[in-house]
């Protein structure tokens, strides 16, 4: 692995670190504080390739490899957690699952629209009785002549409301477990599927959040995505794209602290000079760069496997696991350093305490990771 970027790399991130702190950085607060979902972005992110990351040009991306792809979501998460969530279901859950699991006429239809920003994706599989345990989803896909037809409900969904297709998985043999999962594409307006927002949450505020409701929802055989009974490993691969980039997105929160906190520690005066000079603070901002430098390190490890086509699940949680914890931990201390400031949203460092938490939760709990990190060095199950 070559810990030089190429200069292709080098380039998109100055483009993109440009174009998050003109675009994106000025109205993230405000979006944070009235919920506000800044769609409008999504055409200028679009024009500049960055829906279309690590999908091939025949296709309507960019064609870049998987660390250019963590550079984007690495600076789109440092300047707002919440763009980054729509940018991560956009690209590594939606379109990657399409462009691994897709038909030709699938691929042709939808990711020019997901690339282009034109049409916005979703990824439905957390349901209120499955979280963590997905095979026990009660989404229901049963076949009626030339239909399928769903019924159900998901929630936690990111992108719920705003989705013009959704990525759904239903069980079409209950009692079967993992063996009977399909997964189904559902275009928005498709009659008996419905939406309803989640609101009230403690980050991401400008991320949407909602329900996806299914009341005799009927597609054709055309809408699966894979083959019957393939469903929960297109969820699995999703989500290894789906962590990858989540883990970028904390790199991208540990950057913001320490780039707010080595600014305020120099600026701030205590005691007749810079707080930067008292030890203990040094002691947190100094966490917070080997912090960085291990999350960043361990997300590109995972990238130059995917690049090469690689097994990576287990390196992808290793690094989903640390930056989440990382980011905690940094988004924490950066509050402290900050002090009464910290605690208000006159400082962005208030905003990424409450953004940080969820990378914990959501692709698969931090528990979740370390039970597959376990069970890979043990060679024994943790799950039944």
């Amino acid at each position: 692995m070559d810990f030089d970027p190429t200069e292709e790399q080098r380039l998109i991130r100055e483009m993109v670190h440009r174009f998050a702190e003109d675009a994106i950085a000025p109205q993230a607060a405000e979006n944070d504080r009235t919920g506000h979902f800044p769609r409008e972005l999504l055409p200028r992110m679009a024009a500049l390739g960055l829906l279309g990351g690590p999908i091939p040009k025949e296709y309507g991306g960019s064609g870049l490899d998987y660390i250019s792809h963590a550079i984007i979501t690495e600076e789109v998460g440092r300047a707002d957690s919440s763009l980054r969530t729509t940018l991560s279901v956009q690209v590594s859950l939606v379109a990657l699952s399409l462009l691994t699991w897709g038909t030709e006429g699938q691929k042709r239809r939808y990711l020019p629209e997901l690339c282009t920003g034109r049409l916005l994706g979703c990824f439905g599989l957390t349901e209120p009785n499955a979280g963590s345990d997905p095979a026990a989803m009660e989404t229901t896909a049963v076949k009626r002549g030339d239909r399928w037809v769903i019924n159900g409900t998901k929630t936690w969904i990111s992108n719920a409301t705003a989705a013009d297709l959704a990525l759904v998985f239903a069980q079409t043999d209950p009692g079967s477990g993992h063996a009977g999962v399909a997964a189904f594409l559902i275009e928005k307006g498709t009659p008996g599927f419905s939406t309803r927002p989640i609101t009230g949450k403690l980050g991401l505020r400008a991320s949407d959040t909602g329900e996806l409701i299914f009341e005799d929802c009927a597609v054709p055989e055309a809408a699966l995505l894979g083959p019957v009974g393939h469903g929960f490993t297109v969820a699995m691969t999703a989500l290894d794209n789906g962590r990858y980039s989540v883990a970028a997105g904390c790199v991208g929160i540990l950057q913001g602290c320490l780039d707010a906190c080595t600014a305020y520690a120099k600026s701030r005066r205590q005691f007749g000079r810079p707080i930067g000079s008292f030890q203990l603070v040094q002691d947190m901002i100094a966490r917070m760069a080997v912090d960085l430098d291990a999350a960043r390190l361990l997300v590109f490890r995972a990238g130059h496997l995917k690049n090469r086509e690689l097994p990576n699940t287990v390196e992808t949680s290793v690094a989903k696991y640390f930056a989440s914890e990382a980011a905690v931990r940094a988004a924490g201390d950066a509050v402290q350093i900050f002090g009464a400031y910290g605690y208000s949203e006159e400082a962005p460092v208030a905003r990424y305490y409450r953004d940080a938490k969820v990378a914990t939760i959501y692709e698969g709990t931090s528990q979740i990771q370390k039970l597959l990190i376990g069970s890979h060095l043990l060679g024994l199950k943790a799950f039944t």
